[in-house]
This record gives structure tokens, C-alpha cells and sequence, in this order.
């Protein structure tokens, strides 16, 4: 009775040894952003979970690097991030890390669609005949630059976190679009089939799993937004033209570049003009961000106003998160925008 006792508890101590052992081969992973960090647990389910660093309401615009973050990357195997013109905050702490993680940055993951940085107040319209059926609005290369607040954006490639949003330089929002996920998540399963060979095909079996379910987020969203979609809005700050491009929806302009560069009293004059002439409208404001702004270019219009939340900011973490995010904006874009029809 002895012997078989000690020989159950020698195979459980293997047992368990083995099972640490697996465990400690899984790479380390931690994600910059809540959208992204989503894609990625989504391709690591069964296998591990990533660490993220920008929680909660935070947003990658502002952030500032915590103790347990810079902790978390030195511990890293692997990072994945956007790149410079989104989490500035990271550029000197992954430049520390050199050949110790293996650093992603997405924006060059193969695949994605890139849309130009779009900085003028009003997008100026020119058409795209022939895309899915629809006409609309989108500024790549056509808004007009002599048109833009002066004071701002001067010396914006300059400003803290911006320093890639020069003109020709992209919008770093790319998430937004469920096409650009499908290609971060195959990044993400690429780097980590690599890294990680000896699970391999769950990551690769978890990527066919989201790319279905993203094809049917894809359809339900285009469903939420086809009574609105034509209605023209106003957002807080230029985080969209993926959606839009992808979806059709007509954003008519931006009440700033970025949340850390607030826009100076031309450019207000210029939004709450427009808003005038959109008549019923909304303008969309965003959690992070303290709203009164928007109060101030819809005071004494006939606009209303709503929250559109691109980077998660009230959302919980996890492999859901992402499909969560695009209803929740297409949800809000359909809810304000029969409002004000």
C-alpha cells in the first residue's frame, strides 16, 4: 500500500513538473492596447494569456509607462504594438529591451490597408464610385491643406506622441476596420507559431475560429449602420476613417487631430460652422475626454450628441472585447443618427 502510495504521488510530482514545464515554454506576451491585446488573446486561447498596458480609461495618447508595465516588457518574449505614431510612450522602453522580446509593430504587418493622416477640421468630399456600392466622403488625398486651423497642428511632428503624424504619414487607428484585424491576427499567429512551434496549430486553429466570426461581425455591422450610414456626423478627434472607409458611413469631420492637441478658436469657428450646415446631426464625443468641447460646437445648432469609444476605454479586457467595440460604435452611430434624422 506504501509503494503505491509514493509511486501516485512520484507520477503526480511528474505530473505537475511536466505541466510547469509547458507552461514556462509559453512565450510571455504582452499587447500595448486594449483592440489589439483582444486580437491576440483571441489567437492564445488555450494556449496562454497576454499582459496588457494601457487598462482601464486610459488612452495610448497620453499614457504614461507604470513600474508594472516597465516590469511586464522586461519579462516579455514577445510585444505587440501598433507603432510611433500611436503609443509614443513605448518607443524608448522596447528600444531598451534590444534582442531580449521579440517587438511586433503591426502597422507593417502584411496585408493592411493604410489610410493617409487626415488633419484639416472639415473632411473636404470626393468621391469613391464604385466602392461596395457607395459614394462618400473620405479625405485621404483630397482635403484641402490651406483650409486647415492655423495654430492647430504647427510643428505637430514635433508634438509629444505624434511624432509620426507628418503629412503622408498614416493613421494608426487600424483596427477599426474588421479586414485590418483579420491581417493583425495573422501577424499574430505567424510571430507566434514561430516563437511558440510546439503550439503552433492551436494558434493557427484559433485564428481560422476569429477570422469566421469576424466575417459575421462584418455582416451584422453593415446591417446595424445601412438606415444611417449616409447621415453626415461629426466625431472628437480623427480615430474613424478606418471604420468609415470600410463601412461607408459619412463623417463630415474631426473637432481635433488627437486628444493631446487641443484645437485652437479657428478651428472650433470652423467645426461649429459645419455643424450649422449639417443642420440635424450629432457629434460624437469619446469617454476619455471631457465632452465640453463638443458642447461648445453644438450650443444653439440643432445637433445632437453622442459617445463613440474607438480605443475600448469602457470596455473589459479580454478575446471579446473587440467584437464588443465595433457594435458598440456602430450601435451608437445608429442610435444618435435616427435621432437626429
Amino acid at each position: 500500500m506504501q509503494k503505491a502510495v509514493r509511486a501516485l504521488l512520484l507520477t503526480t510530482a511528474l505530473l505537475s513538473a511536466d505541466t510547469i514545464a509547458a507552461r514556462a515554454e509559453t512565450p510571455d506576451v504582452v499587447v500595448s492596447i486594449k483592440p489589439i491585446h483582444s486580437l491576440v488573446a483571441a489567437i492564445m486561447q488555450g494556449v496562454g494569456e497576454p499582459a496588457l498596458i494601457v487598462e482601464g480609461g486610459a488612452s495610448p495618447h497620453t499614457y504614461a509607462l507604470k513600474p508594472s508595465n516597465a516590469a511586464a516588457l522586461q519579462d516579455a518574449d514577445v510585444v505587440f504594438w501598433v507603432g510611433h505614431g500611436l503609443e509614443a510612450f513605448l518607443e524608448k522602453p522596447l528600444e531598451a529591451l534590444g534582442d531580449k522580446a521579440t517587438v511586433v509593430e503591426l502597422e507593417d504587418a502584411p496585408g493592411l490597408e493604410k489610410l493617409p493622416f487626415r488633419e484639416g477640421g472639415p473632411f473636404e468630399a470626393h468621391a469613391h464610385e464604385g466602392e461596395d456600392g457607395h459614394d462618400h466622403a473620405h479625405g485621404e488625398e483630397g482635403h484641402d491643406h490651406d483650409k486647415e486651423a492655423e495654430g492647430d497642428h504647427a510643428g505637430h511632428a514635433g508634438e509629444a506622441g505624434h511624432e509620426g503624424h507628418e503629412h503622408g504619414a498614416f493613421d494608426m487607428h487600424l483596427w477599426l476596420s474588421p479586414d485590418n484585424a483579420r491581417a493583425i491576427a495573422a501577424e499574430a499567429t505567424r510571430v507566434l507559431s514561430e516563437k511558440d512551434p510546439d503550439n503552433a496549430d492551436a494558434y493557427k486553429a484559433n485564428l481560422a475560429a476569429l477570422t469566421e466570426k469576424l466575417g459575421t461581425l462584418d455582416k451584422e455591422i453593415a446591417a446595424t449602420i445601412a438606415p444611417v450610414k449616409d447621415k453626415p456626423f461629426i466625431v472628437f478627434h480623427d480615430a474613424y476613417q478606418y471604420f468609415e472607409h470600410h463601412y461607408g458611413v459619412n463623417t463630415a469631420g474631426s473637432i481635433t487631430v488627437s486628444p493631446e492637441t487641443m484645437p485652437g478658436a479657428a478651428r472650433l469657428t470652423e467645426i461649429r460652422e459645419k455643424v450649422k450646415t449639417l443642420g440635424a446631426t450629432c457629434v460624437f464625443a469619446e469617454p476619455q475626454f471631457e465632452p465640453k468641447l463638443v458642447n461648445v460646437v453644438i450650443e444653439g445648432t440643432e445637433a445632437k450628441s453622442g459617445t463613440l469609444d474607438p480605443e475600448a476605454a469602457t470596455l473589459e479586457p479580454g478575446a471579446d472585447l473587440y467584437f464588443t467595440l465595433m457594435r458598440s460604435i456602430a450601435t451608437s452611430l445608429r442610435d444618435c443618427l435616427g435621432q437626429a434624422s
